[in-house]
């Protein structure tokens, strides 16, 4: 116990109470690009809140799971599902299409699809190939691009209403703005998640006028099956521990779905260019203590 009379090394932990944003998304319809972990989490917030939901990811299985899950949940049927790689030009304008033509219309979008580039060979920098970055950055970068750009096109055709035309809600990540080096170095996907902070300003900016919001979300270590390396390291989880302090090593995914429902709603109308940091206390906490790389050549007892 410090002077202050707070227990440091058991600090208080924040736990979402299964709180909901009742009726908020009340007949609107949203695009969920991700069928899993933080963008299951989010249809399920959604529907509770009155949305349909069209469901777009790569593996068929995990989209008519989740369907089957949402129509269950609301007790009819409220949401529908197209496979596609999103990483493909046409796949995600046949996805846009699909969800106009079964629902009428697009109200908004949240786009969770990605992923490590770790299996690319993501990593230092010095150690990546020109390829690994590329596939990096086309899974987390041009999927967001490609979605961002169908679902404006079709959110331009809206009427204007009490919140704009619509919303659309991107997915960063902590590790864009506040790195941690000697855990989770992989500079493409890191560089490929701070690009989304460009493309939220820019697009904001132009389509504000037009009543089209544009924010991100950037999460520090979340429990999803992305973060299944980082689980069973007990390095890791000391270290996310004292990272993110209000939450543990890890975030649940409904801690995110607040204030994506929020983003998506008209009670959010005032809100647009926005990366909003749901961290557990990520970017405020202290940062790695990193000597650096051991290089060829080095003393180490001597740098």
């Amino acid at each position: 116990m410090d002077a202050s009379g707070v227990n440091r090394a058991d600090p208080p932990k924040c736990r979402w109470i299964g709180a909901k944003l009742p009726n908020v998304l009340s007949d609107k319809v949203i695009l969920l690009a991700g069928a899993t972990g933080m963008a299951a989490a989010a249809a399920e917030a959604f529907v509770a809140a009155g949305a349909r939901v069209f469901i777009t990811a790569r593996t068929e299985a995990n989209c008519a799971d989740l369907a089957q899950r949402l129509d269950a949940l609301a007790g009819r049927p409220v949401a529908a599902w197209h496979a596609a790689d999103l990483q493909e030009e046409a796949s995600v304008e046949g996805v846009v299409a699909a969800a106009v033509e079964r629902f009428g219309r697009l109200d908004g979008c949240f786009h969770t699809a990605g992923g490590s580039g770790r299996r690319f060979g993501d990593g230092p920098l010095h150690e990546v190939s020109l390829d690994a970055w590329d596939a990096t950055f086309r899974l987390n970068l041009t999927t967001e691009f490609l979605v961002t750009r169908e679902v404006l096109k079709a959110l331009l055709r809206n009427q204007d209403g009490p919140g704009g035309r619509g919303s659309i809600v991107l997915t960063s990540s902590i590790l864009g703005f506040h790195p941690a080096p000697a855990n989770f170095a992989t500079h493409a996907y890191a560089t490929a998640k701070a690009a989304v902070a460009g493309l939220v300003a820019t697009t904001a900016a132009y389509y504000a006028p037009s009543g089209i919001r544009v924010n991100a979300i950037a999460p520090s270590l979340v429990d999803t099956p992305m973060s299944a390396r980082a689980k069973g390291d007990a390095a890791i989880d000391a270290y996310a521990t004292a990272r993110q302090p209000l939450t543990g090593p890890f975030l649940d995914a409904t801690d995110i779905t607040g204030m994506a429902t929020l983003l998506l709603s008209d009670q959010g109308r005032a809100i647009t260019g926005q990366v909003l940091k749901i961290d557990g206390g990520w970017s405020v906490s202290d940062a790695d203590t990193w000597a650096g790389p051991t290089l060829p050549g080095d003393d180490a007892a001597g740098r």
